[in-house]
């Protein structure tokens, strides 16, 4: 995996945290809303972990924030 493919990874999971945390939801109440378990939505999140991620899954966690999934795609890079 190149270095900027792995960039974007780490700050898409960033930004996961950043809406979680704004709304106020655990990884684990996350993980329930998307169908996806707690360990993983875990690895996204990890600054440490390079962890890809499915569409389907970015678009579930964006469904699950009620903003579109461009926002998580928004990088400072």
């Amino acid at each position: 995996m190149k270095d900027l493919d792995e960039a974007r990874y780490i700050q898409i999971g960033l930004k996961i945290a950043y809406y979680r945390k704004l709304n106020r939801l655990t990884q684990e109440q996350l993980a329930e809303m998307i169908n996806r378990s707690p360990v993983y939505l875990s690895q996204i999140e990890s600054p440490n972990t390079v962890q890809p991620i499915s569409l389907a899954t970015l678009f579930a966690i964006a469904d699950a924030f009620h903003i579109p999934p461009s926002k998580l795609l928004e990088f400072d890079l």
